[in-house]
């Protein structure tokens, strides 16, 4: 059985996520991080007369395209121990969320954290990158959205 052929990253990349209607979000490619991230305000836990309980967020921030300041709910998610950059463990939610590299789906964890201070506000993380068989070329930007592009072009030729 032949394995499926690696693709390359580049060290930023623009992603997509269909379930939010967000596309062209950037996203720092960090081969340091386990689990992936998205920049989320807000975040807080509902409880609704007799139902479960859900967690609701703004996603992103309102200069971002497409985030229009309006809450997500989920009702699927956890809340795990996450180690920052700096070392620090922190308590986060995780939700499963599906982002678009090269045109196709990923679902993957992201977890749910203040990334205002950040200058991406989406992380991809090893796990991510372990499902789609990615490898990073660190010299390398935007290399899905530029795939894209090219195929995009090559179909409109008469």
């Amino acid at each position: 059985m032949t394995r499926p052929v690696k693709r390359i990253l580049g060290r930023r990349e623009l992603v997509d996520f269909p379930a939010f209607a967000l596309g062209g979000i950037e996203a720092k490619v960090d081969t340091g991080a386990y689990t992936s991230a998205i920049h989320c305000s807000n975040i807080h836990i509902e409880n609704p007369a007799g139902q479960q309980p859900v967690l609701m967020v703004n996603l992103l921030d309102p200069g971002h395209e497409g985030a229009d300041g309006r809450p997500l709910v989920f009702t699927q998610f956890a809340l795990r121990d996450i180690r920052s950059s700096n070392g620090e463990v922190q308590e986060r939610y995780v939700i499963r969320a599906v982002v678009q590299l090269y045109g196709e789906a990923f679902e993957a964890d992201f977890s749910l954290s203040d990334r205002s201070d950040m200058k991406y506000p989406v992380l991809l993380g090893r796990s991510l990158l372990r499902q789609g068989r990615f490898v990073v070329d660190v010299a390398k930007r935007n290399l899905s959205y530029k795939f894209l592009a090219r195929a995009t072009a090559r179909r409109a030729r008469p």
